[in-house]
Parts: structure tokens; sequence; C-alpha cells
């Protein structure tokens, strides 16, 4: 919890930025805490739309919080943001996801 709480004194003494709200958003997702991950992924995205690492941990964090529909959605959207980058691991880790999903949601 340290590591979150000095993330969170970071963003509040107003060093906001796509990395700072990734790390946060992954820790609260270690905590098991989608909802509040949830905001600081789609911070981090709406900041640095080409950041495939936390597209992944933003489609992570929604399927764990039972939003599959949004999952799949982020899923897609950060596929397209690796490809463009050229990040082929990003995308295939995606797409595994998106297809587990999916088939998960059509049993």
């Amino acid at each position: 919890m340290a590591l979150v709480d000095n993330l969170e004194a970071m963003l509040a003494r107003g060093q906001e930025s796509a990395l700072l709200r990734y790390g946060l958003g992954s820790e609260y997702v270690k905590l098991g805490e989608p909802g509040r991950a949830i905001e600081h992924l789609r911070r981090a995205v709406e900041l640095d739309p080409a950041y495939s690492a936390a597209w992944k941990a933003l489609g992570q964090a929604l399927a764990a919080a039972g939003r599959g529909e949004d999952a799949i959605e982020a899923y897609q959207q950060g596929i397209r943001a690796a490809e463009g980058r050229g990040d082929k691991q990003a995308a295939k880790e995606m797409g595994v996801f998106l297809k587990r999903l999916r088939r998960a949601q059509s049993e």
C-alpha cells in the first residue's frame, strides 16, 4: 500500500502523466480494486492513446469488474494502438485475452 500512497501523493502534487496513472491503475488491480484501477487506467489512455500496456491493464480491470463488453472494447482499442506502434507482443497478448473473454461470454 505504501507504493499506492506514494503514487497518489505524486498525483496530488500535480505530477500527472500516463505513466503515473498506469502505475496507479496497475497497483489497484493487484490490490483487487478494479473500480479504482479503471479510473486511473482510463485517464492513462486519455493522456496517451497509444499506450498499449495501459489498454491491456484497462481491459483486465474492466473484466475483473464484470464489465465484459467494456473490456472487449478496451482490448480492441489496445490492439489497434499496439499495432500502430509495431508492438506485436502486446497486440498478441490482448488478442488472447479478447478471445478468452468472448469465449466466456458465449458460454
